[in-house]
């Protein structure tokens, strides 16, 4: 792997701070706790970050708990997004709301 290469969650990390029994225990809980395969956590833990593929919503929500992260905290990143009403003011909401009530009268 190269020395740059980032995963979309922190799921790898967090299991190796445990120690290597804790590890090996994990590996057998998780699956079962979280209605999964192994072969299934292998793969959300090497989701990489520029990948499609995500992880149900439910599923990050009980890995956070598990691990006892904030929520929104298992990502291993950060989202940008301004709020839907900025995106409405910038695109020109008042004027769309004038036209409305011209039309309605």
């Amino acid at each position: 792997m190269e020395k740059n290469f980032k995963m979309k969650y922190k799921i790898g990390a967090y299991l190796l701070s445990l120690t290597v029994a804790e590890y090996k225990l994990a590996l057998h809980i998780i699956p079962k706790i979280l209605g999964i395969s192994l072969n299934t956590l292998h793969n959300y833990r090497n989701i990489a970050w520029d990948a499609k593929q995500d992880i149900p919503y439910t599923i990050v929500v009980q890995f956070e708990l598990l691990f006892e992260m904030d929520p929104g905290t298992l990502f291993n990143g950060e989202i940008k997004q301004l709020p839907l009403k900025s995106l409405l003011k910038r695109e020109g909401l008042p004027k769309m709301n004038k036209n409305l009530r011209n039309k309605s009268k």
